[in-house]
């Protein structure tokens, strides 16, 4: 009895000198590198997505670009104005909406409204209600809500010159002498209604316009600066715009100060609660274009073309027979009867071209006429047929292979 041999088992296959497994034909640097194309689209949202982490941790900024904004600091800005009423103990409430401005104006405090000429009917209407005291900048349509008998000039100069009080308001006569221009202020009647000083008569104007008015209308005070650029950071220090920018500013202890925002598009003044964006946290913007940023780039990435045909060598032998049903079927189910179509009059062209002897340089219009020469034809008929418009239905495809046959065999070598 012959004792069983036991077969050792293979021993592990050892590495080529180019680090190439025998098992599989892979290498370290290739298995890395497929698998780093399975996930780098992963690391790629995961970065970005840890941006805008970052982004929502970071302090949100202080300082804005906002023109006449209490918090920017550039020369169209009115930060340094800010900043010293703060100093002299005025609490400052800047808001960008009219409906948190006429929930902040109440009476004893003062609503400064940088403009209005982006206001609806209902927001006007809104603001001139409030019963806090009105500090109105180069206004346009607010003024006559708020003060009749005062309407805006049409006139003014282009570049800000000094322009002396000349009237006994207090503030007015503190700051002496303002660098200013604009159209200002006008009454609407012979003289300026009741109530109301006017003073800083600007040069050259008929009827006389001025860049300042005071006026007291239903137990509050209505000041009226005609030129906005009066308090910005680049002019604040002029003559004596700082004096009565602060006094007409600084009379109560709480200050609403109102910029008009390209959002706030309500139909009325009234707040109606915060909306979706004031729910939202600050960089939720930020991130909605990051993940825009991303869809992109995905969509690019999963979109791109495959590149240029490259012939391999199938595992297989295929019948032409079978790849031409494949085919056929492809065009029958995303109903390209174009393409369907194209293929058999090219296929019929060049069976045609190559019986006649038509060289292959030949152009469209030589095929057509050695065609309808041979077969008997008009050109007419023969470039409809071979070049005409594609069939839109199943039934057109089959006539057109029909036609195409009954050319073919029409045809003989000359």
């Amino acid at each position: 009895m012959t004792a069983p041999t036991t077969t050792p088992p293979p021993a592990a296959a050892p590495a080529g000198p180019d680090g190439v497994v025998l098992g599989d034909g892979t290498t370290v640097r290739s298995r890395a590198g497929a698998r780093w194309r399975r996930v780098r689209w992963l690391v790629a949202v995961a970065i970005l997505l840890g941006i805008g982490v970052l982004a929502a941790l970071l302090p949100a900024p202080t300082r804005s670009a906002t023109a006449l904004a209490p918090d920017n600091p550039r020369d169209n800005g009115a930060m340094a104005l800010a900043e010293v009423l703060r100093d002299q103990g005025v609490r400052i409430d800047y808001v960008r909406s009219v409906g948190a401005a006429a929930d902040a104006a109440e009476a004893g405090r003062t609503l400064l409204v940088t403009s209005d000429w982006l206001l609806s009917d209902a927001q006007t209407s809104a603001l001139a209600g409030t019963d806090a005291d009105l500090v109105l900048l180069d206004p346009s349509f607010l003024l006559d809500r708020v003060v009749p008998g005062l309407t805006t000039g049409w006139s003014g100069g282009t570049q800000p010159a000094p322009v002396a009080a000349s009237c006994p308001d207090p503030d007015a006569t503190a700051a002496g002498t303002v660098s200013a221009t604009g159209a200002g202020v006008v009454p609407t009647g012979e003289a300026a209604p009741a109530g109301t000083t006017l003073c800083f008569p600007v040069p050259g104007t008929s009827p006389q316009a001025s860049l300042y008015s005071a006026s007291e209308v239903d137990g509050r005070r209505v000041t009226v600066l005609g030129d906005a650029g009066l308090i910005t950071n680049a002019r604040i220090t002029d003559e004596g715009n700082a004096a009565l920018a602060l006094r007409a500013l600084g009379r109560n202890a709480d200050l609403v100060w109102y910029v008009p925002s390209a959002d706030d598009l309500g139909a009325d003044g009234t707040s109606t609660g915060p909306g979706l964006g004031d729910l939202l946290p600050p960089v939720a913007r930020v991130l909605l274009i990051q993940a825009l940023v991303v869809v992109l780039a995905l969509g690019l990435w999963r979109g791109r073309r495959l590149g240029r045909v490259v012939a391999e060598r199938l595992p297989v032998v295929v019948r032409p027979a079978e790849t031409t049903r494949g085919r056929a079927r492809l065009y029958r189910t995303s109903r390209s009867y174009g393409h369907a179509a194209a293929s058999l009059r090219a296929g019929t062209a060049a069976r045609l071209a190559r019986r006649l002897g038509v060289p292959r340089s030949a152009g469209a219009a030589d095929v057509v006429v050695a065609v309808a020469r041979a077969a008997g034809r008009d050109e007419t008929d023969v470039r409809d047929l071979l070049y005409g418009p594609p069939p839109t239905s199943d039934a057109g495809l089959e006539h057109l292979a029909r036609r195409l046959d009954q050319l073919e065999s029409e045809v003989h070598p000359t």
